[in-house]
């Protein structure tokens, strides 16, 4: 055989030890080519970036970071793998520059030694951080701890304009995000606050959306984000107009950016706005509180054609459409809010949007902002549209009271399993499985560890039926306030489609 032919193998055999699942053997039919199906993997790598959660010398910040147990296959030693988030360098703008300047490094923190470490799937690790120069984390995991990373950040601020329970699932990177909900009204004070992780600088731009179309302003432009930093832009330093509902488009020139909105309301407190799912036709919002007693959507069309939606809240027993609202437009470009009042009257509810022509699904961003309590003690929290859970999602942060899970399934019934982690401190994990109707939402509160010391995960695993949605309300009460805040669980894509690899000895040929 010539020398020529050996390489080629050679470089057979290499590629095919690179994807994994392919192997490079003769045939046993004179040639024939060999064809497998693609098959999901799990992915050996991940990337989490959590916002700077400061601005007040009151706040306490608690960061949970999780990897969900993979079940055990063969006898095969486990690879080592590695999840650490790691303090930037916490270059942060005031947003009266928009973020062009270089900023001052407000982070204290050793950027070499993690913030968070987990060293295992399958159990919590924690850690704290306290006041306003808390800087932003950047995070890797890789090996066995990628698949389904998960961190929330969730910060407490008991007094002034700041004050609320603050709660994000820390974000992987992107060059593309969407927030409705957001505002330039005076009693607002809601900032991007954009991630960079990164060794090279990333540049983005923001976009404003009001009511009559584009809130033109040239600061939003070119925004430089050095690498492996974080800076905040303060949105209403990039228009003159003070606009109540607002939708913030977030994209990168070069780079890739984690990106959240932090809104703070001189009445209701403050909370963080994690970006809408990728425009579509139909939308789920997940896991409105029962005693809500404020509910406001807001929605936007992105394309150049009109969205006519129709509105439903599923509850317990199914859908019902919300008087005065049941169908909501949206035209092109500009940004629609409608004041749902106390949409869910007692009973806890998702909403769902839907094209009111069949024919015609016009794609749409969109969120919620929920408000609980009255008079002086009121508490706002934010829920954007999420995809379903899909094969699996994880909410890290949960205590032994306070939680309650949202599963909602839009169209065909569907079950799913959650599982209640082994607690950061210790505990045993303790599975349970719900069924939810069509067009239902179900209302729980979830398992808890048993022996349970620390704080745990709950994990959402899709067993059967059609696509179901889901969200965790974590409550603290605090001086008489219910102090509150909602994150989606969407699909944590931990596992990944690889195409499969195809035998061609032709190449061989002379």
């Amino acid at each position: 055989m010539k020398s020529t032919s050996l390489s080629l193998i050679a470089g057979a055999v290499a590629l095919a030890a690179v994807t994994g699942f392919a192997a490079v053997t003769a045939p046993d039919d004179g040639g024939a080519t060999v064809t497998k199906s693609a098959a999901r993997l799990p992915v050996e790598r991940s990337s989490l970036l959590c916002p700077a959660p400061g601005l007040s010398d009151l706040a306490e910040t608690q960061y949970t970071s999780f990897t969900p147990a993979a079940e055990k296959s063969g006898d095969a030693a486990e690879p080592a793998g590695t999840a650490e988030l790691l303090s930037s360098t916490a270059a942060e703008a005031d947003g009266k520059d928009s973020g062009k300047s270089k900023g001052k490094k407000t982070g204290k923190a050793d950027p070499a030694k993690p913030v968070v470490l987990l060293k295992q799937p399958g159990k919590p690790a924690t850690a704290e951080a306290s006041g306003a120069d808390a800087p932003a984390l950047v995070g890797t995991a890789t090996g066995p701890l990628a698949p389904g990373w998960t961190t929330q950040q969730t910060t407490t601020v008991e007094a002034g304009d700041a004050r609320g329970l603050l709660g994000v699932s820390c974000t992987a990177p992107d060059t593309d995000f969407w927030f409705p909900a957001a505002s330039t009204a005076k009693s607002r004070e809601d900032y991007v606050y954009l991630t960079n992780p990164d060794d090279t600088a990333a540049v983005a731009d923001i976009e404003l959306y009001g009511p009559d179309g584009t809130l033109k302003s040239d600061v939003g432009e070119g925004i430089t984000v050095p690498a492996g930093s974080g800076v905040r832009v303060l949105i209403s330093t990039l228009t003159s107009k003070a606009v109540d509902d607002v939708t913030v488009h977030v994209t990168t020139r070069t780079g890739r950016v984690g990106a959240v909105v932090r809104s703070a309301d001189s009445k209701t407190g403050s909370d963080w706005l994690a970006a809408s799912t990728e425009p579509t036709g139909t939308l789920v919002l997940p896991g409105i509180p029962a005693d809500a007693t404020s509910v406001r959507l807001v929605a936007f069309a992105p394309g150049e054609d009109d969205a006519d939606l129709t509105v439903k809240l599923l509850g317990k027993t199914g859908a019902i459409s919300p008087v005065g609202h049941e169908d909501l437009h949206v035209k092109s470009r500009m940004t629609a809010g409608v004041d749902l009042k106390n949409l869910t009257r007692g009973e806890a509810g998702s909403l769902l949007l839907s094209p009111a022509d069949d024919d015609k699904a016009t794609p749409v961003v969109a969120a919620l902002r929920v408000v609980r309590g009255k008079g002086d003690k009121q508490e706002v929290g934010y829920i954007p549209a999420t995809g379903p859970v899909g094969a699996q999602a994880t909410a890290a942060d949960n205590r032994a009271k306070g939680s309650v899970l949202s599963l909602t399934a839009p169209g065909a019934a569907g079950t799913v399993k959650v599982t209640a982690s082994a607690g950061s401190k210790g505990g045993t994990p303790v599975s349970k499985t719900y069924e939810v109707d069509a067009g239902t939402t179900v209302a729980v509160t979830p398992p808890v560890p048993a022996g349970l010391k620390g704080t745990y995960a709950l994990t959402v695993e899709t067993q059967s039926g059609g696509p179901v949605h889901a969200a965790r309300t974590l409550t603290l009460p605090m001086g008489g306030i219910p102090m509150f805040t909602v994150q989606t669980l969407p699909d944590d894509r931990g596992t990944v489609e690889v195409p499969a690899a195809e035998q061609d000895l032709s190449v061989l040929d002379d």
